[in-house]
């Protein structure tokens, strides 16, 4: 005999049913039916934020930060549009959340009513689908459809709107996690024949690179990949998106590739024979100008979306199927390659390869002025934060310093906003991080604008008891514009002084004010004490405001549109390749 619920508790009963254990969101007219229901919940605890785009980064952060679906809510109108943002930059990212919107009562879509917007057809290039509910049986069904599709082949954001009067109406309630999506078969198993083509392109290659992307991480693969990268010797790039899917400090590990990438990193992808490229996209931040992209080399393509393979870059070898299968697979077929006597001497190609890392490693100089250097606080936080901390950045200069400076040892330790490039995803992004993982430490690293743009949620994470850390890179500017100000528009700076090193606003009082404690740091021999102070404090969150210099530039920089052959290393020194002789 099935139960006679409302469709609010319906709603609720179903993300309890799916494992839901956290909801970010805001309350408002068309999902408040929801609510009532969800103060009840034994097994879902709702976080109210202070920004519906600090709900869908909240949800963001969690995903990343625990491999599970993030769920985040807003009402209908404002609030579902204030989740726009967020659900793009999830989309961008691959990355598992649901967003479920209030929506106007059936009879009143399409007439303009109070707070209607069409948030599934806003929403539709940028989830990987909606579903606008219009029968209370259906509900059940569509949470777990929802759910499904968003873990599921290549992750991706998909939201619910809800109208309200099915929230408010009442029926029959049955839960079978049953789902009808006909025509949604993602491929996990990778083609046999073409892992064999590819074993035999690695195995005969003798400028090889591991190109690894995000999907990397989201398949959960990084064990295979080190035991894949040790098989072939064979050098590793680890994009934005995949920093610690393989160690730093692992000797074939060459940093990352792409416009701010190490030399060493662009400069074999430049010059390799073949590239193996696993769940990456060949984005443009990584390739510079396409025509010119590495021009001798042959590519397997590995990805669980048939749709990115040869978007960008025609495959020689194509592969579609879960990454982590794919390597596996891989695995087995290189060993059987070796076995039959097929392996390539990759010993001139690591000479060279040590060459460029040797001569052109990442550095930064200490500045005349005597102004704290950024990469140097960077350096230090990460150091003393050590490999087992979630380190979350916002976007410009600080979020590349922090992919570069740190040393990621571990995969998931590392989240931002590649993408889409999202300013003031860091604090939400963190916070929703140090929910999904509560034991471990949690730092925000984020820049004076980022950080005006979602600083409310301390007041969330004060409130609700979630302890992260932020440092503030404060160089009183849009640091990443000023930079391009200087070197292609003669440093005329438009409107890119933030005013914040001239304490407008006080980042201190400020964060005191919600809540926080809040530290300040000016000179480089208070940095490890600042840090440890900021360590120590495990009760509040604490916000660090790192006073920095404002001229400090983010090297190696490959221009946009530029080819990777063009790129600038520290300083803007231009490295010189050597010939073609490998």
């Amino acid at each position: 005999m099935s139960d006679v619920i409302t469709g609010a508790q319906a709603l609720v009963r179903s993300l309890e049913n799916v494992g839901v254990d956290v909801v970010f969101g805001i309350p408002g007219g068309a999902i408040l039916p929801a609510y009532d229901p969800l103060f009840d919940s034994e097994r879902v605890r709702h976080i109210l934020v202070r920004h519906e785009q600090g709900a869908g980064h909240a949800a963001t952060g969690y995903a990343q930060a625990t491999g599970r679906v993030g769920v985040c809510m807003a009402t209908s109108g404002p609030g579902a549009t204030n989740l726009v943002t967020p659900i793009a930059d999830a989309y961008m990212d691959s990355v598992p959340i649901v967003a479920i919107t209030g929506q106007v009562p059936r009879s009143s879509i399409g007439t303009d009513a109070f707070q209607e917007a069409d948030i599934c057809g806003i929403t539709m290039p940028i989830t990987k689908h909606n579903f606008l509910v219009q029968d209370l049986a259906d509900l059940p069904r569509t949470i777990a459809e929802a759910f499904h599709l968003a873990s599921t082949g290549r992750p991706g954001p998909v939201l619910v709107d809800i109208p309200k009067d099915i929230l408010q109406g009442s029926g029959p309630y049955t839960w079978t996690g049953q789902i009808d999506l006909p025509g949604y078969h993602p491929v996990t198993r990778p083609h046999g024949k073409q892992v064999r083509e590819a074993a035999r392109l690695v195995a005969s290659a003798r400028r090889p690179v591991l190109y690894v992307g995000g999907g990397v991480l989201k398949a959960r693969a990084a064990a295979e990949l080190r035991v894949l990268a040790e098989l072939t010797g064979a050098p590793v790039v680890t994009t934005l998106m995949a920093r610690g899917a393989f160690p730093d400090s692992h000797p074939q590990h060459l940093g990352m590739p792409g416009m701010h990438g190490t030399v060493a990193a662009v400069a074999a992808l430049q010059k390799s024979d073949l590239i193996v490229a696993l769940g990456a996209r060949f984005d443009d931040r990584v390739t510079g100008d396409l025509a010119s992209f590495a021009p001798n080399a042959a590519v397997v393509h590995a990805d669980i979306d048939p749709a990115e393979i040869g978007k960008n870059r025609v495959a020689d070898v194509p592969i579609v199927g879960d990454v982590r299968e794919t390597l596996a697979d891989l695995v087995v077929a290189v060993q059987q390659e070796h076995a039959a006597g097929r392996q390539a001497d990759l010993t001139a190609w690591w000479r060279r390869l040590d060459e460029w890392r040797t001569a052109y490693p990442l550095g930064y100089e200490d500045h005349d002025d005597g102004t704290l250097a950024p990469q140097y606080v960077i350096e230090r936080l990460g150091k003393i934060a050590g490999p087992d901390t979630l380190y979350v950045a916002g976007v410009g200069q600080h979020q590349m310093w922090a992919s570069q400076f740190i040393g990621y040892e571990k995969p998931y330790t590392w989240l931002n906003s590649g993408g889409l490039g999202t300013m003031g995803y860091a604090v939400p992004a963190a916070m929703g991080a140090k929910v999904g993982r509560p034991d471990a430490t949690v730092w925000a690293i984020d820049g004076d604008g980022c950080f005006q743009m979602t600083n409310q949620e301390l007041t969330t994470c004060a409130l609700e008891g979630i302890p992260i850390k932020v440092a503030i890179i404060n160089n009183g500017n849009l640091g990443m514009v000023r930079q391009w100000q200087t070197l292609f528009y003669n440093g005329r700076y438009s409107n890119t002084d933030l005013g914040t090193r001239r304490m407008v606003p006080d980042f201190v009082k400020l964060s005191e004010a919600m809540g926080c404690v809040g530290l300040r740091c000016e000179t480089a021999a208070d940095v490890d004490a600042t840090i440890e102070k900021a360590m120590a404090i495990d009760d509040a969150p604490v916000v660090v405001d790192f006073v920095v210099g404002e001229d400090a530039m983010v090297w190696p920089m490959v221009s946009a549109g530029a080819s990777n052959s063009d790129i600038q290393a520290a300083l803007g020194v231009r490295p010189t390749w050597g010939p073609d002789d490998v």
